[in-house]
């Protein structure tokens, strides 16, 4: 007896075409040009995961030293001298406070 699996295909296609839902053109209604955009973006998804901690980390560091450069101190000797005294604060915490709070960070560069 043959086996006929064309609700197990409609479910998976249609799995397939709710993902993709917000895109254009045939990539909402082919299958095939969705399964290929899906992979795509699934892969752009999980590689600019990692990006996005980089760019951030690379914002904070601009952020300080320019705090930095401000109050006459070099980025690097700064992190150096809280490292030297223990003071745990981490980039994204020193770049608030350098935006937010100059009066505070001018007090943690002394």
């Amino acid at each position: 007896m043959r086996v006929k699996r064309g609700t197990t295909t409609r479910k998976k296609h249609k799995k397939i075409l709710k993902q993709t839902k917000g895109m254009s053109h045939a990539r909402t209604s082919s299958v095939r040009k969705a399964r290929e955009a899906l992979l795509h973006s699934m892969s752009y998804a999980y590689r600019d995961r990692r990006t996005k901690k980089r760019d951030f980390r690379k914002l904070w560091v601009t952020r300080i030293s320019a705090a930095c450069r401000e109050n006459g101190v070099r980025y690097s000797e700064f992190i150096k001298s809280l490292k030297d005294r223990n003071i745990e604060l981490d980039r994204k915490i020193l770049a608030d406070l350098a935006a937010t709070e100059p009066s505070v960070f001018k007090k943690l560069i002394k």
